[in-house]
């Protein structure tokens, strides 16, 4: 375990320990006589969400039928949309079929790629997600349906609710064209804690190695976040923490808990916690299968047995502190849990919205499921939580989320921005109060982000159509979403004159050079305006020195 040795200082910030660790050591959020919140993300602090109903039925009722709640559902019990009827999905000669043997679901994948068995079959075990697509995990078995698998795999091929059609699973995070239809990663490693409840020990200990473990799902956004939206995770107590580690990792693998406990220091101790809990946690470890009430409230034991004692979004305990950038603390803590998940770490596609590298430099995603992430990287993120807008207890918020395109869009801001509200918008906006542009959501939170569904999605990261990285960094033009009728100058000149700054011509022309070769001379007009496709060929004609096509197809 050499790699985590010398982490970012961590040994000689807390010293190393006097003596072995147990258990006796472990502060829960139930210490007797407590009338504060003690411990929040030890797997002891954890009640479960069927303990909540009793106080908050209505809540409950409907978080247990959300999308949020379903995102792992176990088979045969699980409610299940897709069709295992037969329908099948062919992907450059392979073939993908959804089929029911004996009352049980199987994916069977027939493929001539490479020196693989060209026939396996996969019993399905899992369906994951729900409200937009459905996805599946599961084993491997022979074709007389005996298991030869060891591990749930992660299958390729995915139902989308809407159009009632099957679509390769992960198409819209691939960085090159994949070669085969192919079970593709375990499920444990891939899923297990952004679809899961999991003691939140289990996964913020990047935070206590200074972000430098390798990237893992469900782990803390903070380290795709700049230094200064970090938050700072401290160990007070050394003796205390390494217990809880020591408690935790036993947990999942004994022997691995007695390999922690012989860490000299706390970065020693927190790397060999960090390799054993992620090479060994298991469906057997969760608190809950999906995403229970505490996925974000934390462990709550200690308030369903103290009513008194509140839930915090804050992970607490007494061997350490987590603080959070300055801002509204409600607010950070709720972005933060969303983050969680919402953040796109497994994205093989390295480009940003701003044109720049995810691992080199903080940029928005492209694709949904970052928004939170990206929320985190735009102006508001330290008053606005995305409660503001999202209802993550209901079946499907939708509705209300349509509702929000409107003048009730522009409340949520205004509250904030209180000068841009009535007769004021008008001079901020320059467009007539009742259109599009006149909303606030239109041109800071504009839709230009791939949807689940191959929509386009609200692109998170709050800020300014005019912000210099989003002109000169990377294409689309966000007024150009709208105004797909003007040329780039045009709406590059109208910005400098309504709303100030000026804007590199020479930049702006290398940034268009790039764009003349994307895009196939011949137009469609088949094509819908409303795509992100054909958005960006549009911007790609716009920029060239070609005349303007009304409508084109990229190549």
């Amino acid at each position: 375990m050499s790699r985590w040795l010398g982490v970012l200082g961590l040994a000689s910030l807390v010293g190393a320990f006097g003596g072995a660790c147990g258990p006796s050591r472990v502060k829960t959020g139930t210490a007797p006589g407590a009338k504060t919140l003690v411990s929040n993300v030890l797997r002891t602090d954890y009640a479960g969400s069927a303990a909540c109903a009793p106080c908050h039925a209505d809540l409950h009722e409907s978080w247990m039928k959300s999308p949020m709640h379903r995102m792992t559902r176990l088979l045969p019990e699980a409610a299940i949309t897709a069709p295992f009827d037969g329908r099948a999905l062919e992907f450059k000669g392979d073939k993908a079929t959804l089929q029911t043997l004996a009352g049980k679901r199987y994916v069977r994948i027939v493929s001539s790629y490479g020196k693989a068995p060209k026939d396996r079959l996969y019993q399905v075990t899992k369906v994951i997600g729900g409200r937009i697509r459905e996805d599946f995990a599961g084993i491997e078995v022979d074709l007389d349906s005996r298991v030869v698998g060891t591990a749930d795999k992660i299958l390729p091929v995915s139902y989308m609710r809407r159009t009632k059609t099957l679509r390769y699973k992960g198409y819209s995070v691939m960085e090159h064209e994949r070669p085969a239809l192919a079970a593709n990663g375990d499920w444990r490693a891939r899923c297990i804690f952004c679809h899961n409840t999991a003691p939140y020990l289990d996964v913020m200990l990047q935070g206590f190695a200074g972000f430098a473990s390798p990237p893992y799902q469900g782990a803390l956004v903070d380290a795709l976040l700049p230094a200064a939206r970090r938050s700072t995770f401290t160990v007070t107590d050394p003796e205390a923490f390494g217990s809880a580690l020591h408690a935790e990792v036993r947990a999942i693998d004994a022997p691995a808990g007695v390999h922690v406990a012989r860490g000299k220091t706390v970065a020693d101790q927190v790397g060999r916690a960090i390799d054993g809990i992620r090479a060994r946690v298991g469906e057997q470890h969760l608190v809950e299968v999906g995403l229970g009430c505490e996925v974000c409230h934390l462990g709550s034991r200690a308030h369903t047995e103290a009513p008194a004692i509140k839930p915090s979004f804050v992970p607490t305990h007494p061997s350490f502190t987590v603080k959070a950038p300055a801002g509204d603390p409600k607010a950070q803590a709720i972005n933060r849990a969303c983050a969680r998940c919402h953040q796109v770490l497994f994205s093989g596609y390295p480009h940003t919205w701003e044109g720049g590298l995810r691992n080199k430099e903080p940029g928005g995603s492209h694709i949904n499921s970052g928004e939170a992430r990206d929320f985190l990287l735009g102006g508001c993120t330290t008053a606005l939580a995305c409660t503001a807008c999202h209802d993550p207890h209901v079946g499907d918020d939708r509705a209300r989320l349509a509702t929000l395109e409107g003048v009730a869009g522009d409340a949520v801001c205004t509250r904030c921005h209180g000068k841009y509200a009535g007769a004021a918008a008008l001079a901020h906006t320059h467009h007539p109060a009742e259109s599009a542009g006149a909303r606030c959501f239109g041109c800071h939170l504009p839709k230009k982000n791939m949807a689940l569904d191959g929509g386009l999605s609200r692109y998170h990261r709050i800020g300014r159509p005019n912000d210099p990285a989003r002109v000169l960094r990377d294409r689309p033009l966000e007024c150009a979403l709208c105004h797909v009728d003007k040329s780039p100058r045009f709406l590059v000149e109208t910005m400098e004159s309504w709303w100030g700054g000026k804007f590199d011509r020479a930049e702006l022309k290398a940034l268009s050079a790039t764009s003349k070769a994307t895009c196939s001379s011949r137009p469609s007009r088949s094509a819908s305006r409303t795509s992100k496709r054909w958005r960006r060929c549009w911007w790609a004609r716009r920029s060239a020195a070609a005349p303007c096509r009304s409508s084109c197809r990229c190549s």
